[in-house]
């Protein structure tokens, strides 16, 4: 167990290392990086509307639900709505759920790419695989995840006001009375910290074993599948060590 782990772990590092090599056609990469960008991100844009918007709302109407003393003012709803979605739902939930978007999408691709040899065909042109398959993949996530969070975080706040009104929970102008109340600005600092972080686990590891996927057709859904997993267990292990750190 432990030494597959450290050979996992030793694999990952190799794989990263072969990325900074000096590009081929650096226009060529260029290319392939906003081709990432756009993929990763108009792609995952529906669900991240749809999630962040229920995501929202449900916080506002469960808040209001476990609030029912009249001795708490009823801003209140709106700023742990505002601290919930800032500091955890949409860096932390949102990222599990691009785990499954991005993850399967980068493992399969890449995954695709081993067993019908396109790998091996880039490598014998003398093309840096890592380099022009893997990086782009981690630096259009790391530019793009974190901008799908800041939305968001807009959209979750917005959806939470808009059921507040629509419920009879809370009044619009109390909602914004209570987001504009006691904010700390250190705690989307940390938010945009997280999510750079699980944009980079989000993409690497997924790489990581969609470039090494051995056997045949099957070995890719189990890899993907496996990447997943993965990640979201990374992603939970690093927003408990980041809030031990930095909180």
């Amino acid at each position: 167990m432990i030494q597959q782990l450290l050979e996992h772990i030793g694999r990952f590092c190799i794989m990263l290392r072969g990325m900074f090599k000096r590009p081929e056609n650096a226009s060529m990469y260029w290319k392939e990086l906003m081709h990432q960008c756009y993929e990763l991100g108009i792609g995952s844009l529906p669900i991240v509307i749809i999630i962040s918007l229920f995501l929202g709302a449900v916080t506002t109407v469960q808040t209001a639900y476990q609030l029912v003393s009249p001795l708490v003012p009823a801003q209140t709803i709106a700023q742990i709505v505002r601290d919930s979605v800032i500091l955890e739902l949409s860096p932390t939930v949102l990222s599990i759920v691009l785990a499954g978007v991005i993850g399967s999408k980068i493992g399969s691709e890449l995954g695709n790419m081993r067993i019908s040899e396109q790998i091996d065909a880039l490598e014998i042109m003398g093309i840096n695989t890592r380099g022009y398959l893997i990086a782009p993949k981690i630096a259009g996530a790391i530019i793009v995840v974190p901008l799908l969070v800041v939305l968001s975080m807009f959209l979750a706040i917005w959806g939470g006001r808009m059921a507040g009104a629509a419920t009879g929970i809370l009044a619009p102008e109390i909602f914004d009375r209570g987001l504009r109340q006691n904010l700390v600005t250190y705690n989307i600092w940390f938010a945009l910290t997280k999510s750079y972080t699980y944009a980079f686990i989000i993409s690497s590891v997924p790489a990581y074993y969609g470039y090494h996927v051995t056997g045949g057709a099957l070995e890719i859904g189990r890899a993907s599948t496996k990447a997943v997993v993965v990640s979201c267990i990374l992603i939970l292990l690093a927003d408990y060590l980041l809030a031990a750190l930095l909180l």
